[in-house]
Formats: C-alpha cells, structure tokens, sequence
C-alpha cells in the first residue's frame, strides 16, 4: 500500500490541498481569499510539474495496474499542469476586475488537474472514467461560473447534458469491453485481443473513441464547443482549450495502445475518419465567425484533427508526433487568450474580430505578437506551429495514410484564411474606435513570452522533441 501511495503522490498532494483550502476558505474570507488561492494553486501546480518531470523515471504501477506512472504519463501531467497554473495566473486579473472571481474557481481548477493526471495514468476502464468523471464534473461548475449572464449558463448546461450523453457512450463501451474480455485492466484486454478483437469487443472500443472524441471536440462530437467556449468566461475558455486537450489526447493514446495495440490496424481507419473531419469542419466552418472566441472552438476542432492524425498512423513516431504537436498548440493558445483577456472597451470585454481595426496603431507590441502566433497556428514556416504539422503530416505519410496527410494540407491552406482575416483587420483594417492598452502585466508577459517562443523554439524546441519521443517509447513498446 505504501508504494502505491508513493506512485500517486502528485495527485494526492493537490488533492488534499483542494479540500484542505475549500474547507478553511468558506469559514473565513470566502471570496475575498479567491486571488491569494489562484496564485497559490498555480504555484502548486507548477510545483507538481516540476517534482514529476524532474523525479520521475522508469515505468511504475499502482493498485494492481489500475494507475500507470511512466514517461507518457509524466510527459502529458507536466503539460497540463503548467498549462493550468498559466491561463489561471493569466486570467485572475480579468475575472477580478469583474466581479466573477469565486474562491471556488481556483479549487475546481486543481480538482480538475487531478482527473486529468487520471486519465493520462489510467490502466484500468474503472480509474479511467474515475478520471474523466471528476474532470469533467469541475468544468461543468466552472463553465456557468458567471452566474448572472445567460449565455455562461447556458454554456455550463449545455456541456452537463452532452457531457452526460459522452460518459454513457464511454461506459457502454466499456461494459462490452469488459464483457468479451473479462478483465477492466488494459493489460488483460491487450492479452485478450492480441491477433484478432471478436466484433463485440471492437464495437465497445467505437462507443469509447466516441466518448472520447467528444472530450477533444472532434468531429461529429464537436457540436458542444463553439457555444461553450463563447459562453464560458473567457479564462474559462483559455483552461478548456489547453490542459483538457492534453488530458483528452493523453487518455485516447492510452487505451488505443494500451488495450489495443495489438490490433493496430482496426482502430487506426476509426481515428483517420476522425482526423480528417475535425481538420475540415474546422477550417470550413471558422471562416463565417465574428467572435474571436467561436472562431478559436473552431480553430480547436481543426487542430485536434491534426494531432489525431499522428495517433492514426499507428506508428511510435506518430504519439511523438502528436506529444510535439499539442505542445505546441497549449502554447500558441495560451498566447492567444492573453491577448483576448486584453481586448476591451470602457472597462467591458470585446469578442468581435472587426473590433481589431488598425489595432496596430495603437499597441504594435501586442498587434506583432498576435501577428506571430496567429501565423503560428495557420502554420506558416519557419514559425514552430508549422514544424508542428510537419511532424503529424510526417506521422500519416510513414503510416501509410498518404491521402490523409494530402487533406491535411489542404485543410490547413483552408484554415489558414480565418487567422489571415484578423491580421488583415489588425493592420489594414478600417478607422474606428480602437480598443483600449491592456492593463495586466502578466497577460503582456505570456503573449510576448508565448510568441517569442514561436521564433526561438525553431532551434531545438527547448528539449521537448526528445522528450515527446521518450514519451512516445514509454506507451508504444
């Protein structure tokens, strides 16, 4: 029991830290504690980030293989947890200023940290939905965290009911599963179809990749996204679009390689339908968008289409491929919400794009900064987003998807047009009112730091190719 205690640690450590600050935090200040427990969570987090990706080696399992601590594990909680303590940093300043900032939000947060670090660990059907069902339970909460606006509501419900409809799908598929194999642990399921999966047991890992397609909002289970993410405060949206993402793409990769590396070849065409329909949606359906918060869902979309195309090749190469890509997607993304959580106008926030007109008048700093990312995420060479899609594109054509990593590039060309239209809007746009020098040091810093990172991390990718290819060895062996 003491060693099983000790491979779970991190997760117990942020744990007891959450029911420790929630209980002391609603029998004294409340919400006048809520900046000091935000600032306080991300130092921990980042404390988490550092312990694991600086202690842990090697391969360890606790509770009879139900969790899973090796190097794909550690690389995807190293990414979540920092991508946690920077947009809630980032966005402590935005929900004070207007009144939303609960001490509930930061605690959430962490809860939801500690599901996410499940589900990347997971080696059992049971401490997977364990993981995934404390998730997503926290950003139910937070998604209507603004609790006097309609569309925040309407966002938190909206997620809740399709949220429930993914978590049946995922436990059907896992009830079948467990039914021709009969064991819940991957190990067992892998023994039980190496070779050759019997039909009932394929047809439970479709219902599980739905449920979990629906958790990185890939197509056709994307419907919830753009409403969630315009709804939801906006530092809200910038924590759904990064950590869960890696959590989501994290669990995907364990339970296909996991529980069913051995029949590569009757997943992979699943995960290539699912690729090549979240890259075109999204870059199709991003090109009528005027608020910048729908328009990034969709940008979402088409981005986990391209990180799923390395895990559709099957191959190691492909994980490390999409470990690098959403990498450097958190990145990009964190850069972009810094610079939303600034856009505004007497005090208030602005979402719609056109409001960007001449923006680089007035703020050609930040105006350069969004200019960068954005050509990042379009995938413009030599910014990092593209060696980004060069690597899953290199995935598909190893992988002997050809005509996959064809559709990418096209989807990418498609795409590229909606990030061009605001850097079109930022510097050749029409006279109007301009948008208002962003008050918050700390939304400066991740925007700059976010972009120079997109120009510096050309050179070697500060370490996280090797890294993501350790990762990669550690899950596909």
């Amino acid at each position: 029991m003491q060693a099983d205690l000790n491979v779970i640690l991190p997760e117990i450590v942020i744990s007891v830290y959450a029911m420790a600050a929630l209980i002391l935090t609603v029998f004294s200040g409340r919400d006048r504690m809520a900046g000091m427990l935000t600032w306080l969570t991300a130092a921990l987090m980042t404390l988490m980030a550092v312990w694991i990706g600086m202690t842990g080696e090697g391969t360890r399992t606790a509770f009879g293989g139900m969790f899973i601590d090796d190097g794909f594990a550690r690389f995807g909680k190293v990414t979540l947890l920092l991508a946690a303590a920077a947009v809630m940093v980032m966005g402590q300043d935005y929900m004070s200023r207007r009144r939303i900032l609960r001490f509930e939000y930061p605690l959430l947060i962490a809860l939801a940290a500690v599901g996410m670090m499940m589900m990347v660990s997971a080696g059992d059907l049971m401490s997977l939905y364990m993981g995934v069902e404390l998730q997503s339970l926290a950003l139910y909460v937070i998604a209507a965290m603004r609790r006097d606006s309609i569309k925040s509501t309407e966002a938190g419900l909206k997620y809740f009911v399709l949220g429930a409809l993914s978590s049946g799908l995922l436990l059907y598929g896992a009830s079948l599963i467990y039914g021709f194999a009969g064991t819940t642990l991957f190990s067992g399921i892998l023994a039980s179809a190496e070779g050759q999966a019997p039909v009932g047991l394929l047809i439970g890992l479709v219902l599980m990749i739905s449920g979990m397609a629906f958790k990185v909002s890939a197509v056709p289970f994307h419907m919830w996204t753009p409403d969630v993410y315009e709804g939801a405060p906006t530092p809200v949206t910038a924590f759904f679009i990064t950590a869960p993402k890696m959590a989501g793409l994290g669990l995907f990769a364990r339970v296909v390689y996991d529980a069913f590396g051995g029949v590569v070849g009757d997943w992979t065409q699943v995960v290539a339908v699912l690729s090549l329909l979240s890259m075109f949606l999204g870059a199709v359906a991003g090109i009528g968008q005027r608020d910048i918060k729908r328009l990034m869902a969709y940008s979402t979309i088409a981005h986990m289409g391209y990180a799923l195309m390395g895990l559709a090749s099957g191959t190691v190469f492909g994980v490390q491929a999409m470990l690098v890509y959403i990498a450097i997607y958190i990145t990009m993304n964190v850069g972009c919400f810094a610079f939303i959580l600034g856009m505004e106008r007497d005090g208030e926030p602005v979402t719609d794009i056109r409001s960007l007109n001449l923006y680089s008048r007035a703020h050609p700093g930040r105006a350069m900064a969004m200019l960068l990312l954005l050509f990042s995420l379009a995938g413009v060479p030599p910014l990092l987003g593209f060696f980004g899609k060069l690597y899953v594109l290199r995935a598909a054509y190893e992988g002997g998807l050809v005509w996959l990593a064809v559709a990418g590039v096209v989807a990418s060309v498609i795409g590229a047009f909606y990030y061009l239209r605001i850097v079109y809007y930022m510097y050749f746009g029409e006279e109007g009112e301009t948008l208002q020098a962003d008050r918050s040091p700390v939304q400066w810093g991740f925007l700059m730091a976010s972009a120079a990172i997109m120009l510096l991390g050309i050179v070697n990718m500060f370490g996280v190719e090797g890294m993501a290819q350790a990762a990669a060895a550690a899950l596909v062996n």
